[in-house]
């Protein structure tokens, strides 16, 4: 989906990705699983663009459906590969900060849950491998790509997780979603508890993204959402 002139919206049934284009190539928000590769290749070309087009990755947090196809570019094309500094750890590997499958499996007696497992193991969900050369995004390194995104920490989900600003839309990763396979109905909200890191802090950075003067939400998981972000994010609060 067109959503600006430069910004581009990708979603799927399991994760969404953004596409932010200029004149020098591509930077891509968010890199879906290992095997949403092709599908991301697909949507490079859709706008006109191929892999060795992507200037470089943008992480909003490492969790293996945002972090995934990264792997790939990192290592078959050295596509720099950026996130918040307290999340470089995380996406390198040095640590995992996620829902573990032991717990996920406590839950599969639901429909719902066994379902979306299933769809993800295919996915390439249970890898544990990260981007070793994952680096912290700078100012003046964002001042460099197409966008020029400005970060927004949002920690919560993950201790690192980094919301962005791009030619006036907010691409909240998963500190703000509008649905998930998980969730029982679509519109703002936070995922189910059990995937949050710290739930207190996803409050809170609920509460920051509220101050954000935009009205186009691109989520990490759920269909675009458009209105005042402080509506999103009072009724995720209130959900």
């Amino acid at each position: 989906m067109r959503i600006t002139e430069r910004v581009h919206f990708v979603q799927t049934d399991l994760v969404n990705w953004t596409l932010v284009t200029d004149d020098s190539g591509v930077l891509l928000i968010d890199a879906g699983y290992p095997g949403s590769r092709d599908e991301i290749l697909t949507s490079l070309h859709r706008v006109g663009f191929a892999a060795g087009d992507v200037r470089a990755i943008l992480l909003t947090h490492a969790h293996v459906d945002h972090l995934g196809a990264a792997i790939w570019f990192a290592r078959t094309h050295g596509t720099p590969v950026y996130c918040h500094a307290a999340e470089v750890g995380h996406a390198r590997r040095e640590y995992l900060e996620q829902v573990s499958p032991v717990d996920v499996a406590k839950q599969v007696w639901h429909p719902r849950y066994l379902i979306w497992s299933l769809a993800i193991v295919r996915k390439g969900a249970l890898t544990r491998e990260g981007v070793p050369t994952a680096q912290p995004l700078t100012d003046d390194v964002a001042a460099t790509l197409p966008g020029a995104p400005r970060a927004v920490p949002t920690p919560g989900h993950t201790g690192g997780h980094c919301s962005y600003l791009v030619d006036g839309v907010l691409v909240s990763g998963d500190a703000l979603v509008t649905g998930h396979p998980l969730a029982p109905r679509t519109g703002p909200q936070l995922l189910p508890r059990p995937f949050n890191h710290d739930q207190e802090g996803c409050l809170r950075s609920l509460a920051a993204l509220a101050l954000l003067d935009t009205e186009v939400l691109l989520p990490g998981h759920g269909p675009v959402w458009r209105g005042p972000i402080r509506a999103a994010a009072d009724a995720a609060r209130s959900a």
